[in-house]
Order: structure tokens, then C-alpha cells, then sequence
């Protein structure tokens, strides 16, 4: 990562020149409505692609701006003054972009890094099985070579946006012969590809983000195999810490309090706000959000100083997760059946419940809590691990997800 996301300095009048220019161009085309909508996404990104302003730290010569981390802060901090318009492409910018960026080799990345970065592919990740979810070196889904192939089969599940996507970062089981974290390759899948079945599924919110992805002899190009061959494990733990990056820091060009300004102008509207109940509740979420915003932010500048992702990225995801759950409490507290119904034209009732019902699924995208506490326990406290009964057994050995003898 340090290689191409190269940091530099900028005087302070480069970086006031920079900080205009991005307030302009979000002015003109920051317009909202883009928070569960693709098109809109995709065209903003588009715009911004066309003027110069999109992957800003990554080279030319693979689509981006070719400028520094630095312009990146500012581009995110004059971002979180206006509507999010980019929330669709969080996978497909978040985790597999840096992740071609990483672990692509050069033809790779003048292949698939420019359209990635203008949105002119959208991109999904693919690990998760019905029978390897927390545990997805449990995963199933197999890949043998045949020639200057791959022969794809097995089935992935909850992939989001993957019914929207071109192309998803996979990782499927190459050796059965050595232990679960080993004999493990990531590729990247054409998803119009023959052999690809891509079901929705239908979310309790009325959407259909998420989807099971089935796989009968699909074929991927030899030379689709994205970093090591066997060593699958490494990018896809490297990919995990950049998705809970992604959803732990977004937005992180500042410090802001999103949840609270909604239980804010909820408790306004309907008088509760002078409720002193009411009014430590909303400094709750208030100093929940400060706090995530600042760890979010040290993330960030750990990235700027060339690090890559670690372990430290979950927790900006679990705090991300804590602070859902108790904005659903206390939404439903204040605003009551305003977080369940609402009247069509309300579109301030709407964001609220797209909230509280998204609030379900925070515990669980991007690795449960339970498995983010143990990723802090383990790596960040550095405290006893798990008992692991399967070490040094190998897979082909092991009664896992949904095999049974």
C-alpha cells in the first residue's frame, strides 16, 4: 500500500486551494437522494472521476488522481458538509478497490482499476457461505484448476449489492489437503459469467441488498487470480481490515454525530426535546459518535503515515455497531411508531427508518460483534486466545459448516 498511496506534504495555501475546489464540485453535484441509489451514485462518481477528483491517491496510470492521502482528508472532511453520495460504492471502493491496488499485479490494475474508480463497474466481495459465516475459513466453495481455467462451484451468501455488480473478489478452497486457513485463493469473477445464479434476498426494510450467489462450473480465467495462489487467507484477512475500516471510519474527514442529529431534530418535532430524560439521552449518542469519529480519525491518519489496516480497524466497526443499537432504542423511545411508519412525502421519517431497521444488520456486516471483540481481545489487548481444536488438521478432515458425517 505504501508503494502507490504515496503521502506528501502540502503547503497551506495548496491545501486551501484543494479544500475550494472540492466544495465547489460537491456544490454543483452533492445533490442527496443518493443514499440507497446506485444510478445516483454511479453518475456523481462519474463527475468525479471527470474532474479529477476521484481515487485520489491512487496512480494515474491505474485510474486515479495520482495526488496524496493528504488531499484525501480534505476531500473527506468538505465531503461530510453535504449529502452522502457514495454510499452504494462502499464495497466496491472500500474493500476491493484497495485490494486490486494491493495484491493486483500491474495488468490487473490497468485492467480493472480505472472503471472500478469511476464506477463504471460496480464490485462485490464474496466470502460468506451458509455454513462459514464468523468462520469463514470454513468456506466450501471450491476451485480446481483446468488448463488455463478455474472450474468454480459451491455457494456464497449475503453478498451484498452482487445482483448490481460486474465483477466480485472471491476466495474459494484450492488444497482440501491442508488446514482451513490454508489452500485458500482469492480471485476475481466475471459475474456474467456462465454458471452464475444470483438470487436476491428480501430484506425486512422493503430492499433487496443482499443475495445468494450459487456457483455450477463457472469458469474464471487463469489469470484472474487475484495475489497468491494458496495463500487466500492473508488477502482476505487484508480485505476484512479494509471493510471494517471502510464502515468503522466513513466519512472520517472530521467529527460528526449523524445519529444524533436525527434523535435532535426527531425530539424537536415532537416537543420531547426539553425532556431531561430525553436530554441525556441525545448527549449519549452525542459523546458515542464524538468518540467513534476520533478513533475513526486516528485510523485514517495511520493510513496516511502508511500503514497498513490492522486490527485496530474493529473498533470503529464495534463502536459503529454499539452506537446502531442504542440509536434504535432510543429512537423508538422518542419518535415511536414515526421509526416503523411514516407518510410518503417525510423524508426526515424515512431516514429514520432506514436506520432503526439497518440497525439489525450493523452486528453482523463486516464480522459480528462477538468476532470484533475477540479480534480486540486477541490482537489489539493482546489477551489469551481461543482454544483451537483444528490447528493442524486438515480440511478435507474436518466436520465444519454444513458437512456432516
Amino acid at each position: 500500500m505504501t508503494d502507490t498511496l504515496a503521502a506528501g506534504p502540502l503547503t497551506s495555501e495548496a491545501a486551501d486551494a484543494f479544500r475550494e475546489r472540492c466544495r465547489d464540485f460537491l456544490a454543483a453535484h452533492a445533490t442527496g437522494g443518493a443514499r440507497r441509489d446506485l444510478a445516483a451514485a454511479r453518475e456523481f462518481q462519474a463527475a468525479l472521476s471527470e474532474a479529477g477528483l476521484a481515487g485520489l491517491a491512487y496512480p494515474t496510470e491505474f485510474g486515479g488522481a495520482g495526488l496524496t492521502l493528504e488531499h484525501e482528508r480534505i476531500y473527506r472532511q468538505v465531503a461530510q458538509e453535504f449529502p452522502a453520495m457514495t454510499s452504494e460504492l462502499v464495497i466496491s471502493h472500500g474493500m476491493c478497490l484497495p485490494v486490486l491496488n494491493e495484491f493486483g499485479t500491474d495488468d490487473q490494475k490497468r485492467r480493472f482499476m480505472p472503471d472500478n474508480i469511476a464506477a463504471r463497474t460496480i464490485w462485490c466481495q464474496m466470502f460468506s457461505e451458509p455454513g462459514a459465516g464468523s468462520d469463514v475459513a470454513s468456506l466450501q466453495t471450491k476451485a480446481e484448476r483446468d488448463g488455463d481455467e478455474w472450474i468454480l462451484n459451491g455457494q456464497k451468501v449475503w453478498t451484498t449489492l452482487a445482483h448490481e455488480s460486474d465483477y466480485g473478489v472471491i476466495i474459494a478452497r484450492t488444497d482440501p489437503e491442508q488446514t482451513k486457513h490454508a489452500g485458500i485463493s482469492m480471485f476475481i469473477i466475471d459475474l456474467r459469467s456462465p454458471g452464475v445464479e444470483i438470487r436476491p434476498i428480501h430484506q425486512i426494510d422493503g430492499g433487496r441488498h443482499f443475495n445468494e450467489v450459487f456457483f455450477s462450473d463457472a469458469r474464471i480465467p487463469a489469470d484472474h487470480l487475484l495475489g497468491e495462489f494458496n495463500n487466500g487467507w492473508r488477502q482476505a484477512t487484508a480485505m476484512l481490515m479494509y471493510e471494517r475500516v471502510a464502515i468503522g471510519s466513513m466519512g472520517a474527514g472530521s467529527i460528526s454525530q449523524p445519529m444524533y442529529d436525527l434523535l435532535l431534530k426527531a425530539a424537536r418535532a415532537n416537543g420531547s426535546v426539553d425532556d431531561p430524560v430525553v436530554r441525556d439521552q441525545l448527549m449519549e449518542i452525542y459523546c458515542m459518535e464524538t468518540t467513534k469519529s476520533l478513533v475513526a480519525m486516528r485510523t485514517r491518519a495511520e493510513l496516511k503515515a502508511g500503514k497498513a489496516p490492522g486490527p485496530g480497524g474493529s473498533l470503529g466497526k464495534l463502536a459503529g455497531s454499539v452506537i446502531a443499537w442504542r440509536f434504535r432504542e432510543i429512537a423508538m423511545e422518542i419518535a415511536g411508531a414515526g421509526t416503523q411508519a411514516w407518510e410518503p412525502d417525510d423524508a426526515a421519517a424515512a431516514m429514520m427508518q432506514q436506520q432503526v431497521v439497518g440497525s439489525f444488520s450493523s452486528g453482523i456486516a463486516g464480522g459480528t460483534d462477538e468476532i470484533q471483540r475477540n479480534i480486540i481481545g486477541d490482537r489489539v489487548l493482546g489477551l489469551p486466545r481461543d482454544i483451537a481444536v483444528d490447528r493442524n488438521v486438515p480440511f478435507k478432515d474436518l466436520q465444519v459448516g454444513t458437512v456432516r458425517s
